[in-house]
């Protein structure tokens, strides 16, 4: 009797660590997905970039007025060069040059695995120096969200960028694991935070420390906005606000009321074109020298 109730308990037992040790596969695997095309009234240059490892980042290029700019967008976790389209559209209307792109193993753009930054910097990389020599004479900026921030910071090469943009980024890979294990399972879900990074550092062959963006802020070396909201339970208010006592000046910060982990241009709408319009100018626009 006592086995038959043994059974089931050990059965258990290994399901979940069956289950758990997929976790790694499943967090590091590709979002690829065919992007399409863009309606008329849009027009947009399909470009490839030649990536370090022989392969090509996919985006659009949106050329726009001479000595106005250029920005690079960069989207977040699991998603593609679709989400920053709104803000490529009033970014081309303020007269900025605009490369939206895919990030490795995102979209149209091929790849392995999703590595959190560590692979996705190297196409922010080819794709500042791609935007360097298609505007020559322009200044550059970027602007990226979550994933794409943290592939912003986590670039080896100095990308002398005149102007960043921050949204929704994580300070450590560990907060930003912890904090998405105790949204599904509730704060007990810490108990599986070592397992998970086990497993990422063992897919990924990277440490930890390789993946959180705080390590690297002070590197930018660019003037830097970060945003965030107030809601935000994936990158909480007290994260974003340590990142930003560690990064450089000139820096500013806009914490966001009522704002989730989603969309800031979506959510904040004129205020977000407004704020995110005067910080480019201010540092890609040369009249206002």
């Amino acid at each position: 009797m006592q086995h038959k109730t043994l059974f089931p308990v050990l059965a258990a037992i290994a399901g979940i660590t069956l289950a758990l040790f997929a976790t790694g596969p499943l967090l590091t695997a590709p979002a690829s997905t065919a992007v399409g095309t863009l309606s008329a009234d849009f027009p947009v240059e399909p470009v490839e970039i030649p990536a370090a490892d022989g392969s090509a980042v996919h985006g659009w290029l949106v050329r726009g007025k001479p000595g106005g700019g250029a920005v690079l967008l960069v989207h977040s976790m699991r998603s593609n060069r679709l989400e920053m389209l709104s803000r490529a559209r009033f970014l081309k209307d303020q007269g900025y040059s605009v490369l939206f792109i895919d990030l490795q193993a995102h979209g149209e753009t091929p790849g392995d695995n999703i590595t959190f930054g560590l692979r996705e910097s190297e196409n922010v990389e080819a794709s500042v120096a791609y935007l360097r020599t298609t505007f020559p004479s322009e200044r550059i900026g970027a602007i990226g969200a979550s994933l794409g921030a943290a592939a912003i910071v986590l670039a080896k090469r100095n990308l002398k960028l005149d102007a960043v943009i921050l949204e929704s980024l994580h300070p450590t890979i560990e907060e930003a694991v912890n904090n998405r294990l105790k949204l599904h399972f509730g704060e007990h879900g810490s108990i599986l935070l070592p397992l998970v990074l086990w497993q990422l550092s063992f897919y990924l062959d990277t440490a930890p420390e390789q993946l959180s963006p705080i390590t690297r802020i002070n590197d930018l070396n660019s003037p830097v906005l970060f945003i965030s909201g107030t809601r935000d339970a994936h990158t909480t208010q007290a994260e974003t606000e340590r990142l930003y006592a560690a990064a450089r000046f000139p820096k500013e910060l806009w914490i966001v009321p009522g704002a989730w982990h989603f969309n800031m241009h979506s959510y904040a709408g004129r205020e977000y074109e407004q704020r995110v319009s005067d910080f480019l100018a201010a540092y890609l626009r040369r009249n206002h020298d």
